[in-house]
């Protein structure tokens, strides 16, 4: 497990069901925790309930657990107090003002002391007297009309939204999203401009549409791969829609849709459809050492079909659970 960013321990103050007790170890260990803290809990032998609600928290974090008093949480943490049930202004002191989880997660990253999130009983959570003890409050923003979670549910959503603070790494891979160099995106602009001029008659529609996609690429922010992969789709459908030349689209103004739509051979739509099916196994996207697309040289036939075209890169389109079930018991 990686080293924590930040040192939280979880409290739970007289829980009922060992199962909960189980699934929170799980969420520790999900997130990053690794000491559990116990006031006044029900035996846990081992075997029991709370590790088979555990998973893999029952190697380390749940027969670590220490049983411990509330006084000395208190004494000895920067405390969270967790629960369902808020004030609604500042004339009540003891459920309010309240942070949300992500306010919390937020607030924390100036905390340096050890910091204890507390959780209270499934049935009546942190009583009055309790929180007043407590430095803080934090509140899971829910339905109305039924606020209150399990217990496991609720440390598992604060944890989770804390997991910036606990966690140094995790499962997902560390890959940023590159956007397609300018020149190249510029490149597919002049090939969907050559498309239009081959299937829409009218000026004024070709300049709408034109327009509408540059928005559309603008908001993709498109990688290297992506731009390639059009790159190539838009030559292939230009090459076999080329008999259109720029001066009988002029002549085609006055055209409704369906007749622009319809001047186009059959034979070239389907040839357009087969092509990009197939074409992508043919050439492949290159990246050279800068990031930038290279054409491929093996990629000769293809500009022999099309001498004056200019050729650009093809692309070819690419190619321990443990089930467990929470207890349903509610938590404020």
């Amino acid at each position: 497990m990686p080293e924590a960013a930040h040192n939280f321990v979880v409290v739970v103050v007289e829980p009922e069901t060992p199962g909960n007790i189980g699934t929170i170890a799980r969420a520790m260990k999900n997130f990053g925790l690794t000491e559990l803290l116990l006031v006044d809990p029900p035996p846990i032998p081992a075997g029991s309930e709370a590790y088979g609600f555990a998973g893999h928290a029952r190697e380390d974090v749940l027969p670590n657990a220490k049983t411990v008093s509330f006084d000395a949480v208190v004494n000895k943490y920067h405390t969270i107090g967790t629960t369902a049930i808020t004030a609604e202004d500042s004339r009540h002191h003891v459920r309010f003002p309240y942070k949300t989880p992500a306010e919390i997660s937020d607030d924390l990253k100036t905390v340096e002391t050890e910091t204890a999130l507390v959780f209270g009983r499934e049935g009546t959570g942190l009583t009055n007297d309790e929180l007043t003890s407590l430095d803080e409050v934090c509140s899971i923003p829910a339905n109305e009309s039924y606020p209150v979670l399990n217990l496991g549910q609720a440390a598992t959503v604060l944890l989770y939204e804390l997991r910036s603070l606990t966690l140094t790494d995790t499962q997902l891979p560390d890959v940023e999203r590159e956007r397609a160099d300018e020149s190249d995106i510029d490149r597919f602009y002049e090939f969907f401009t050559d498309f239009l001029h081959s299937v829409e008659g009218r000026e004024h529609k070709r300049e709408k549409t034109a327009l509408m996609l540059r928005r559309l690429i603008a908001r993709a922010h498109p990688t290297n791969r992506e731009i390639s992969t059009l790159l190539g789709l838009f030559r292939r459908a230009n090459i076999l829609l080329g008999e259109q030349s720029y001066g009988e689209s002029n002549q085609t103004d006055e055209m409704d849709d369906t007749t622009a739509v319809e001047s186009i051979p059959e034979e070239s739509i389907n040839a357009i459809i087969e092509s990009t099916s197939s074409g992508y196994e043919e050439t492949e996207a290159q990246t050279s050492s800068d990031g930038s697309l290279c054409d491929q040289s093996d990629s000769a036939d293809l500009m022999n079909a099309d001498e004056d075209t200019e050729m650009t890169a093809g692309a070819d389109v690419g190619t321990d659970a443990d089930v467990e079930t929470n207890t349903n018991s509610d938590n404020t």
